[in-house]
């Protein structure tokens, strides 16, 4: 039912147009003054779509951002929650197929991976802005991990907004000493049946978590690294099928059934159903902690073999009728303030996307002041065992090998 009501509201906002003073005409804007891009999206609105399962993400988003939106610009933040990406993807294809080329429904998308080639290869992306926007100096584009996404060139598509790397939450007070390397959790689980699960792919953070199997069988992700190989493919998969199927009899449930979100799986840790949570964004174990859903016992860790980080960014589809809007929006999330406001453990506790050697310096000052969540594992710690992310064409093969071979 709450999936239904989100498309419904997605669906209904394809019904509105351009507001007055915005333009859906994207070449006028590149290297517009910037003064005049925001009198052209003053008294307008924008329409975000992006996930929508944090709590307090909603609240950071509608009430900080969109506080600072309305009040200094006059612009409403519409924020419409996802429970997947995809569903932004497939409203602005289906706006393609159809010829909306102007008055289409989504000003901005938080994306990256698979959804961002999609967009990119569909041409569905509006591309060539980021140099109008002022805080875009900010920016390190020369490093990889932010000029690619998923392998694939950002050139332009796209901003960058967080940084993440996968993360595993356990219960000190019930689990001791928790496996330390995927082999290790392979034999913990066998070990303790019923105490284990992920989320099914595709499923960001159970594709995330077969992908980290999937190295292991592969000896490493130095084999994988570049474009797809179907014989490397045909090789590693069935080691990697091998593994967790093997693993399945012995996961919560006996593997008869996964969970279909992390937020799920959240809820299964704080039962006691199992002994682990993970997420790409470590920062939500504090928030779990802090909102009682989880016991102040909860640490965290990454594997001493690497775990798999990212950027993650938004995207500004081509139809979109607020562009100047979405300009707007897309440089206040870049701004040093609005990086640092989310970088608060009690706010969000995320990792900035931005080159923290190119903010002021009473800015960086309060950055270097932040307190650390004991729950939260140390960006830095992560790290320094940063596994890099498969191209989308590796992801897409490993997603539909895990959904014919194990989940059936």
């Amino acid at each position: 039912m709450a999936k239904s009501i989100r498309l419904a509201a997605a669906l209904g906002l394809m019904l509105t147009g351009p507001v007055a003073g915005d333009t859906a005409d994207g070449d006028a804007l590149i290297g517009q003054d910037w003064d005049t891009i925001i009198e052209m999206a003053r008294g307008g609105e924008v329409n975000w779509f992006l996930w929508g399962g944090s709590d307090t993400i909603n609240q950071y988003v509608s009430e900080y951002l969109g506080g600072i939106l309305e009040d200094e610009y006059g612009i409403t933040l519409n924020r419409v929650g996802l429970s997947d990406t995809v569903e932004a993807v497939n409203i602005v294809l289906g706006e393609a197929e159809a010829g909306v080329t102007e008055d289409g429904s989504v000003d901005l998308i938080w994306i990256n991976g698979e959804n961002f080639r999609t967009m990119v290869q569909a041409d569905l992306a509006w591309c060539g802005y980021p140099g109008t926007l002022p805080n875009n100096d900010l920016i390190d584009w020369d490093n990889p991990s932010i000029a690619t996404d998923f392998g694939v060139p950002v050139d332009g598509c796209e901003m960058p907004w967080n940084r993440a790397q996968f993360a595993i939450a356990y219960d000190s007070a019930r689990t001791e000493m928790p496996p330390r390397t995927i082999a290790e959790l392979i034999d913990w689980v066998d070990a303790n049946p019923g105490q284990f699960t992920y989320p099914a792919p595709p499923d960001f953070n159970g594709s995330v978590f077969v992908r980290h199997v999937f190295y292991h069988a592969a000896g490493g992700v130095d084999a994988l690294l570049g474009p797809f190989d179907q014989a490397l493919y045909d090789e590693v998969a069935p080691r990697a099928w091998e593994i967790l199927n093997a693993m399945e009899p012995h996961l919560w449930r006996e593997g008869q059934t996964y969970p279909t979100s992390i937020t799920q799986l959240d809820q299964l840790f704080a039962n006691s159903e199992v002994a682990f949570s993970f997420n790409y964004d470590p920062s939500q174990f504090g928030l779990a902690v802090e909102s009682g859903l989880w016991p102040e016992t909860v640490r965290s860790y990454g594997f001493a073999d690497g775990t798999i980080g990212n950027t993650n960014y938004t995207l500004i589809p081509f139809n979109s009728p607020n562009k100047a809007a979405a300009l707007v929006l897309q440089n206040l999330l870049i701004s040093a303030e609005a990086q640092l406001e989310k970088a608060r453990p009690e706010v969000w506790g995320t990792v900035p996307a931005i080159d923290l050697g190119a903010v002021p310096d009473e800015i960086r000052a309060e950055f270097d002041a932040l307190p650390s969540h004991p729950s939260v594992v140390a960006p830095e710690v992560l790290a320094e065992a940063a596994l890099p992310e498969l191209q989308a064409e590796w992801i897409a093969a490993i997603e539909q090998g895990w959904i014919e071979n194990v989940g059936r």
